[in-house]
């Protein structure tokens, strides 16, 4: 909406960052780094045709779903066409080519893209009674398809995926030759084109299935948040709250990237969106770069994990899994806390630690006006949170929360003419959130695609099976030695993956690993796959902040000129809760809400709480004072050092211990940290007494 774009100018907050941030910078900042962003800007007749497409992919959406009269398979295939469709005319074959010119040889692949799925769709009453009596044209059009959504895939998406999937494919024709636990029978080219385009386990599977109905919803619903401007309206909310604390950008950076990153779907996107104004905060504030474009990162990947949305990935969790969506929602609430709690916490010391203060009174946002004037703008969330809690179905829930953005838009809108004021929301606006969301969906859809063809390959010649029981071989049936490789496993297949594509793999691939190693081989019940389900999940996620890809710490980085390699170490430190907390929840499903009463999981949450606390100091050396208990004793430097580095080390162990949630460890990290902050205070009375 325009006009609250204009009033958010006048906060001092964006008065005060407006010369030290360059819109058109941070767009081609995030054309560089976010593949998803890196699209034409077509000017006249294209124009014109891409609008008009993407106006009757949504329409085509909308009335699919609301009128459900339409077979999935077909609604999937029109999905496919469409987005095939887009991929080519927006998407230029190389980064580096103009954005404002449209190649033949793009016209031509949009047209064979949508085509082979055209094919389908006109076809499909004849494919399906031929009851797989597939003719060489059915198989030549599904191998142009294949080949197409690859190039589609090479462009948007990225080379990992792609080739993760002709990996797959490869697997396919060469399993036989294999030995071991990868060996199949061998399968004709027939056989895999068939299995992969035609039937509902290969491109047309799960992933393509939710992407067509519910996430595209969600995406749509997220396009018209964007357009009122919510963004902004979180970071002053963050600001009005937070800005005047210790530290206080930092810990607005976290609470604003927690609230948006949820929606949003990209680390990428949520890093440069939120960080082109907290990470500029942060550094005029005292902060050093690196760790400005640290916190941001962490803070922005950490909201695909946050509930209730998770980037869309807990819609899938659940349908995979066979759970309930709020059974997603609570699991993942434990988590998603100590997680922030941490970075958090870090903040604050490295605040204290380096003396530094919060914004000036004149540059918060009064939190009272502020909630009066745009308050509004959260209640589509809270309806849409509120359905999902009702045990609605994601599809109903994003449809209502579509349906409530618009009303108020109208209102709101109506309001304005009545005072004599510009609408804040008219049919151009319409327009613009159409097209961004049938344009956010591609890289979804066709990162979905490709996730079909590994699940395709999967359930054709059963290998999810036989790499979860690799797996266990390779660690010789030793739990946590299974947990580390799957924890590498999921980082390495999460790299530059969109946060639902990269759910779909890691948890296609890695998850069956970690049940067949706790519960044996068989059939396994929900409440046994979700915490496997969620560890592939975070490894997966937090990819974004891990080196050498780190997308997310290289996009912070830009924003803060800084060192991106030291940028991605700060922000792993920063996101340590990523990389404990999922062990926790594997050897103790209590943390997950399973099994548990609301007093165990308050006890938990406490003493993880503390734990993370202690976790915090040990990595960035203060609490009350810098750590170096026996400092006074030192003779020398060196013996100072080794005085902190122990004392560290104890934090970090007690630490660990109350977030492990078995009684005993937490009596025993409890007692630890309590008497190193004892001692801390202690010394830090004695320092001032001497100063004094």
């Amino acid at each position: 909406m325009s006009d609250e774009i204009d009033d958010t100018k006048e906060s001092p907050l964006v008065e005060n960052l407006l010369p030290t941030t360059n819109e058109d910078e941070m767009k081609a900042l995030m054309k560089d780094l976010d593949r998803e962003q890196a699209y034409r800007e077509h000017k006249c007749w294209r124009q014109s045709i891409t609008v008009i497409v993407s106006i009757a992919f949504c329409i085509f959406q909308l009335y699919a779903t609301l009128s459900g009269r339409i077979p999935a398979q077909l609604v999937r295939a029109s999905h496919l066409a469409f987005v095939q469709f887009l991929a080519f005319l927006l998407f230029p074959a190389l980064k580096r080519l103009p954005k404002n010119t449209l190649p033949l040889y793009d016209v031509v692949l949009a047209f064979i893209g949508a085509g082979c799925w055209l094919y389908y769709i006109i076809n499909f009453r004849a494919i399906v009674s031929r009851a797989g009596a597939y003719t060489p044209i059915d198989i030549a059009v599904g191998i142009v398809g294949i080949i197409v959504l690859f190039e589609s895939c090479r462009r948007i998406v990225g080379l990992p995926i792609m080739i993760i999937a002709g990996c797959f494919i490869l697997y396919a024709f060469i399993g036989k030759y294999l030995p071991g636990f990868l060996n199949h029978r061998g399968y004709k080219l027939t056989r895999v084109v068939s299995h992969l385009y035609y039937t509902t386990e290969g491109i047309m599977g799960t992933p393509i299935g939710a992407c067509s109905t519910f996430i595209f919803l969600f995406i749509l619903f997220g396009a018209f948040l964007e357009k009122t401007g919510i963004g902004q309206f979180f970071i002053d909310t963050c600001n009005s709250i937070a800005g005047g604390a210790s530290g206080g950008p930092a810990k607005v950076a976290v609470l604003s990237s927690a609230l948006l990153g949820t929606v949003s779907g990209s680390s990428v996107s949520n890093t440069v969106g939120s960080g082109s104004f907290t990470i500029p905060m942060m550094k005029k504030l005292g902060y050093r770069g690196e760790f400005a474009g640290a916190v941001e990162a962490a803070a922005s990947t950490g909201g695909q994990l946050m509930p209730p949305i998770m980037g869309a990935a807990a819609f899938l969790m659940a349908e995979s899994v066979g759970v309930p969506y709020i059974t997603v929602v609570k699991a993942a609430i434990v988590p998603a806390l100590l997680y922030f709690a941490g970075i958090f916490i870090t903040v604050h010391l490295e605040a204290h630690k380096l003396g530094l203060k919060g914004l000036p009174k004149e540059e918060i946002p009064r939190f009272l006006p502020l909630f009066l004037s745009r308050g509004y703008m959260i209640l589509p969330l809270v309806v849409i949170i509120y359905f999902l809690c009702s045990g609605k179905t994601a599809t109903y829930s994003a449809l209502m929360g579509i349906v409530s953005i618009i009303v108020i838009a109208v209102v709101v809108s109506f309001i304005d003419i009545a005072k004599g004021k510009k609408p804040r929301f008219n049919f151009n606006d319409l327009v613009d959130v159409l097209c961004a969301a049938a344009r956010g969906i591609i890289s979804v859809a066709i990162a979905c695609g490709m996730a079909g063809i590994i699940i395709g390959v999967v359930t054709l010649t059963g290998l999810g099976l036989k790499l979860g029981a690799g797996l266990v071989a390779l660690a010789h049936g030793k739990l946590f030695v299974t947990l580390i490789l799957t924890m590498i496993s999921s980082i390495i297949l999460g790299m530059g993956a969109p946060t639902t594509a990269n759910y779909l793999i890691t948890s296609t691939i890695t998850a069956t690993a970690i049940v067949r190693c706790v519960y044996g081989a068989g059939t396994s019940t929900p409440e046994q796959l979700l915490p496997a389900h969620m560890f592939a999940f975070y490894f997966g996620i937090i990819a974004d902040v891990t080196p050498p890809v780190a997308l997310a710490a290289i996009a912070g980085a830009a924003i803060a000129k800084a060192k991106p390699m030291r940028t991605a170490v700060n922000a792993t430190k920063l996101a340590i809760g990523a990389f404990i907390v999922p062990y926790m929840f594997i050897y103790n499903p209590a943390m997950l809400m399973i099994g548990a009463n609301a007093l165990s999981i308050l006890g938990i949450t406490l003493t993880a709480l503390l734990g993370m606390f202690g976790i915090s100091v040990g990595l960035e050396g203060y609490a009350f004072a810098h750590t170096g208990f026996l400092n006074n004793f030192a003779v020398s430097s060196k013996v100072k050092t080794s005085f902190s580095v122990i004392e560290r080390l104890l934090f970090i162990g007690a630490g660990l211990c109350c977030i492990d949630p078995r009684p005993t460890t937490d009596i025993f990290g409890i007692g630890v940290i309590v008497l190193l902050i004892v001692a801390q205070i202690i010394r830090k009375k004695r320092g001032s007494r001497a100063h004094a």
